[in-house]
């Protein structure tokens, strides 16, 4: 086995970083990220990581930076002769954009990808990808971590009476089935078209929903355009209490507007995204991911099973 792993920590979410080097019991490592004038980024180790197992904790959401930090520090690490380099990347930005499902646009996610390897990282260890084909994506090993194992033991103890678990949209029917398996629940589907990025028309409602407490799955909520037009819909549809599960919370642009006006009932989101004070509203509630990155970078570096987390 190789010596105790060393966990690293960029600027995008120090705080989730700590909590898995508390659940470890190890400390975050010492590294220096320093920003020039112009935005240039510097990365040194201050300790010795020769042939050690380095674990690199940076999301990938915007900023553009938080991706750049995190490709130097892979850089950084290679060059130090690290054994192995892992990035663990709670939530992997530009994952979005899948697919060329346009004349003339890029694939992100696949860029991403080889710039990840490129970079230096050897594993990728990541949670609730957009579309989980991008595993394939990478020419290197990838553990997929799912939040289901954090919301459903939650929304379990609340004992919701006459629950329907809802997919938003059609892509997320995988995510939302899993849940609803977990909560014995039946599943319902919102038919959406998107008329262009960040904006969506609700369509259709598959499923029944009125009379029933509604738990909407999701694993992104940017502008909360998608989310607050199918509480909406649904309330139109006289559904009772509508709660939310997302996994990933960026709220950029109008989210936080659209939500304190929305009819939901409660929000609980992951911290695999740094959120800031002005974004906590009192129908959001925060649960950590740490735990269970952490035990997955246990697992990485004593060679055991991750899949077996889920069974």
């Amino acid at each position: 086995m190789l010596p105790n792993p060393i966990l690293f920590s960029g600027n995008a979410n120090r705080a989730l970083a700590e909590k898995m080097a508390s659940y470890l019991e190890i400390p975050v490592g010492d590294a220096q990220i320093r920003y020039f004038s112009d935005g240039e980024i510097w990365v040194k180790y201050n300790q010795n990581i020769r042939g050690a197992d380095i674990f690199i904790v940076q999301s990938t959401n915007s900023p553009t930076s938080n991706l750049m930090e995190l490709l130097i520090m892979l850089d950084a690490a290679r060059r130090a002769s690290a054994e192995r380099i892992t990035a663990v990347i709670p939530y992997f930005g530009y994952a979005r954009q899948d697919r060329k499902d346009q004349p003339r646009v890029s694939v992100t996610a696949k860029l991403v990808a080889n710039l990840l390897t490129t970079a230096g990282a050897g594993r990728i260890l990541t949670m609730d990808l957009h579309a989980p084909q991008i595993q394939g994506f990478f020419d290197i090993p990838v553990d997929h971590l799912y939040s289901s194992i954090i919301f459903s033991d939650h929304f379990r103890d609340m004992n919701l009476p006459d629950l329907t678990v809802l997919s938003p949209d059609i892509g997320g029917i995988t995510l939302a089935r899993a849940y609803a398996k977990r909560l014995n629940a039946p599943l319902a589907i919102i038919d959406k078209r998107r008329s262009k990025h960040n904006e969506a028309e609700i369509m259709n409602i598959i499923g029944e929903v009125a009379d029933r407490n509604i738990l909407i799955i999701d694993d992104i909520v940017d502008t909360a355009g998608t989310l607050c037009n199918a509480a909406k819909a649904l309330k139109e549809q006289s559904a009772l209490d509508i709660y939310v599960a997302c996994t990933h919370p960026l709220l950029s642009g109008p989210a936080i507007e659209r939500l304190t006006k929305a009819p939901i009932t409660m929000m609980k989101v992951t911290d695999t995204v740094h959120l800031p004070p002005e974004k906590h509203l009192d129908k959001i509630e925060i649960l950590t991911a740490s735990a269970l990155f952490g035990e997955a970078i246990k697992r990485i570096h004593g060679e055991e099973s991750i899949s077996s987390l889920f069974d």
